[in-house]
């Protein structure tokens, strides 16, 4: 099952879309796809409620604007560094450990929603990256497998970052990461169930991201240092990741920062897919 959010941004309806292609409005059962939607057992619950009669078919579905398909994340952590061949393309050490920073959560938007160019910025980037949200409470996690229990679902996000804000401002990630727009997520919250049924796995994804019709990233996750569910594991360590909580994982080479393309401007276009995940489209504006 996929779970999504369309409408006009703050004015989003939750949705489902079944294996039968049908976009369910999910308005009698629940407000917004949002942590305590995901805390209760979101696919049975919306199958019970189809059986039941409950369920409507949204009209209009294909015309309306595509949100963020999570509501409101309480925080967005990410991983950076882990993917081998990024790592190598920046000079940097494969890590040990997870690299941690945290973005803005007002950072999310829409799948196709603009994305701002900073006031000040020469070097904003692109980043495809496979986005886990948390479906249940995870602390001190014992194993990866424990840690699998806990996601809900993955999506799709664009860790837009300024470099020269992250890496030559004080050394401190978060300004580059956390520019107002810098999170396109989505289509869909895509349940680990659903992904299995289309014979996918969170590990072996292809990633592909454009710009202006150039590729730029063609990876897979498979390249990861540390999986999702691993990731899930360690931080739980740290921090208490809460239901609607999002990670992202860290992108594969072909980033601007590499030095081979150069930077985001108002008017390029950057499109992003993956297998399973959908596709994402923005257009850069400047802020």
């Amino acid at each position: 099952m996929r779970f999504a959010r369309l409408g006009p941004a703050g004015d989003e309806i939750p949705v489902a879309i079944d294996t039968d292609g049908e976009v369910l409005d999910l308005r009698s059962i629940t407000s917004d796809v949002s942590g305590p939607f995901l805390a209760a057992d979101p696919v049975g619950t919306v199958r019970r409620a189809r059986a039941a009669g409950d369920l409507s078919v949204l009209p209009g579905a294909d015309e309306l604007r595509r949100g963020a398909p999570v509501a409101r994340p309480g925080k967005v952590v990410c991983i950076g560094l882990n993917y081998r061949d990024h790592a190598a393309e920046t000079g940097a050490d494969i890590p040990t450990e997870p690299i941690v920073f945290m973005k803005d959560p007002s950072t999310v938007i829409g799948p196709d929603d603009e994305v701002l160019v900073p006031r000040g910025s020469t070097k904003t980037d692109w980043e495809i990256e496979l986005a886990v949200v948390i479906g249940s409470t995870a602390r001190y996690c014992g194993s990866a497998e424990e840690a699998a229990t806990h996601i809900a679902g993955y999506a799709i996000a664009n860790d837009v970052s300024e470099r020269e804000f992250q890496l030559e401002r004080g050394g401190q990630w978060d300004k580059g990461k956390s520019c107002e727009t810098f999170n396109p997520l989505g289509p869909w919250l895509v349940t680990p169930s659903a992904l299995q049924d289309d014979g996918l796995d969170p590990t072996g994804l292809g990633l592909r991201l454009s710009v202006n019709g150039e590729v730029r990233q063609d990876g897979t996750t498979a390249d990861m240092v540390f999986g999702p569910a691993e990731i899930v594991r360690y931080l739980s360590q740290f921090m208490v990741l809460h239901p609607g909580d999002v990670i992202s994982t860290g992108t594969p080479a072909g980033v601007a920062l590499a030095g081979h393309a150069p930077y985001l401007r108002p008017g390029d276009v950057v499109e992003l897919v993956a297998d399973g995940l959908g596709s994402q489209r923005q257009t850069i504006g400047a802020a």
